[in-house]
């Protein structure tokens, strides 16, 4: 027996006694997943709840299964090569620490899916939510936006959504990376809006043509040094640029507070993403009367502010 064969032969029989051979159905392979993210510590804190949720949309994903139809399918029985991409996924993810949109290649948000990679920050938004009902109430009738920016675009997943929400209006999505940009193009392709959604390089408003805009939107870079420092494994994968903000995650919102008023209509609605961040914002703002809002994902998450307030 040559060396080769015998560490084929080896090979063989990991996968007979592992768990490449014992676990058969999806039930079995969901069940092995959810235990080994639970041991491994994973986070999940990219749009997915919990280990049962990963599993369930990496398995049926890798399986080219609907995403929405677990049930059929629990108790086929999986083939060997199958088996092993499944295996190999699960370890990206327990191992590695890779979020699972970039082990898939996409992401999530209702029912837009997204290209993502590691060139962009893992989309996940409160502003999604709310753009679902066109940002009713602060924006009356959506028909009468005719300009709207997405400031810190990423992979340009709010400006599709606000194309969407806003069908009379031309969006400029607007980011410090070009390798985000590039992303954000494709994803803009996707969805056929190139005439619709203009790309701008900029560091913050900077590089961005002067004009009014009824609505500025922006999920910018908002986490403070000190939780850089201690981020899960699995926000590392993820470009620093687009989480930290200084030392207290507002250095990019001081920016777009200072010049969001030269960029909109009089009449014009500003709109900042912070996350769990409203106590840092209002001890550095105490005189700015913004609106707090609540999404159904959660709650003061968002601050709104009126053209006429920040003057």
């Amino acid at each position: 027996m040559t060396h080769e064969d015998h560490l084929e032969d080896e090979h063989d029989h990991e996968h007979e006694h592992g768990p490449l051979a014992e676990l058969v159905t999806v039930r079995d392979w969901l069940r092995y997943a959810v235990t080994r993210f639970n041991r491994a510590g994973c986070f999940f804190g990219h749009g997915l709840a919990d280990a049962y949720d990963e599993a369930v949309y990496l398995i049926l994903h890798t399986l080219s299964l609907p995403l929405d139809r677990l049930e059929p399918f629990l108790d086929a029985c999986i083939p060997g090569d199958e088996r092993e991409e499944i295996l190999e996924v699960i370890e990206k993810r327990a191992t590695d620490r890779l979020p699972a949109a970039y082990i898939t290649g996409e992401a999530w948000l209702g029912d837009f899916r997204f290209k993502v990679d590691p060139r962009v920050i893992i989309p996940r938004s409160y502003f999604a939510e709310l753009l679902e009902d066109g940002f009713s109430p602060w924006i009356q009738d959506p028909e009468t936006v005719t300009a709207a920016m997405d400031m810190c675009t990423g992979s340009g997943c709010l400006a599709i959504l606000m194309a969407h929400a806003f069908p009379n209006a031309e969006i400029v999505a607007v980011d410090i990376s070009q390798d985000a940009l590039d992303v954000a193009a494709e994803n803009i392709a996707a969805y056929g809006l190139e005439d619709r959604i203009k790309l701008v390089l900029s560091d913050g408003f900077a590089a961005v043509p002067e004009q009014g805009f009824d609505f500025i939107l922006s999920n910018p870079p908002y986490v403070t040094r000190e939780s850089m420092e201690s981020l899960p494994a699995e926000y590392l994968h993820e470009p620093g640029l687009a989480l930290g903000s200084g030392e207290d995650g507002l250095d990019l919102v001081r920016k777009l507070l200072t010049d969001a008023p030269r960029f909109l209509k009089p009449d014009g609605v500003l709109a900042i993403e912070v996350g769990h961040n409203r106590d840092i914002v209002e001890e550095a703002f105490p005189t700015l009367a913004s609106t707090w809002v609540s999404a159904p994902g959660g709650e003061d998450k968002i601050f709104i502010l009126q053209a006429g307030q920040l003057l």
